[in-house]
Order: C-alpha cells, then structure tokens, then sequence
C-alpha cells in the first residue's frame, strides 16, 4: 500500500495535537493503560500504522509481548487488571458507533469511574478520541504501518 499523501499536518495541528497530549499525559493514567486504550481502537479500526505505532510505544513503556499479542481478545486473556478491563471496555463502547450500537452504556461508565477519576477519565476519553481521530486520517490518507513520526 502507497500513502496518497506526505501528510495532512500543518503547523497549527502539529501544536494543537501537541497540547491535546500534554493534557492526556498530565490526567494521572498509568502510560501503559493509555497505551493498551490506543492500542484496542486502532485495532478495532484496523489502523495498522496506529497499531504498529502503539505496540512499539507500550514496548517502550515495558509492556510484555504476552499481552500485546492477547489485547484483541482482552475478555478472554488472564493478563489484564480489572482497571484495565474497565478502559479498554470503554474504549470498545466509544470507538464502536455505528448505527444501532448500544455505545457507552451506564455498566460500562460506572465500571471505568469506579477505577478512574474524573480527570483521569477525562484523560482516557480525549485518548480514545484522538486515537480515533489519527486511525480515520490514516484509513483516508492510506498511511502505511512501519512509519515513525
């Protein structure tokens, strides 16, 4: 696959992606519970540079082989915290919006809030959006995985 384009970057979006991850990484998240969040929407939205991109960052974060290769199938896997869990719920039910699903129900909200507080919901939420927003400019641009930005 051939990328239609450089990049959809400017100046002005570079800074404002900039401050929206200063803000993400300034909510109290543990990095790698943000990672395994960016890591499940961009395999949901079948991102591959996302997911290449999120598995070599959590790497760098020491998250272990073991569970990057099972966060597909995080309900059936023993290797995740229930903290975990509960964002990575959240992050399916929010980044799964197409016409007819249930999108974040109150089980699901109440489960995260009970692990996270609301800065750090926050901080999960503005990740999950962003990841999705980058999977989408991806899909569009046709951006092959192995890049580094």
């Amino acid at each position: 696959m051939e990328a239609r384009m450089q990049s959809v970057a400017n100046p002005d979006l570079i800074t404002a992606i900039q401050h929206l991850q200063k803000a993400i990484h300034a909510g109290g998240v543990d990095p790698l519970v943000l990672e395994l969040v960016h890591l499940r929407a961009s395999q949901i939205n079948g991102c591959s540079p996302c997911v290449f991109a999120g598995v070599q960052t959590a790497k760098k974060h020491g998250e272990t082989e073991e569970r990057l290769h099972n966060v597909v199938a995080w309900r059936e896997a023993p290797f995740f915290t229930e903290e975990e869990r509960a964002a990575l719920a959240l992050t399916e039910a929010a980044t799964r919006i197409q016409d007819g699903a249930p999108g974040v129900t109150d089980e699901i909200w109440d489960a995260a809030a009970g692990h996270f507080d609301e800065k750090q919901m926050s901080a999960i939420i503005l990740n999950i959006a962003l990841t999705n927003f980058f999977n989408r400019i991806n899909h569009t641009i046709r951006e092959p995985a192995g890049k580094t930005w």
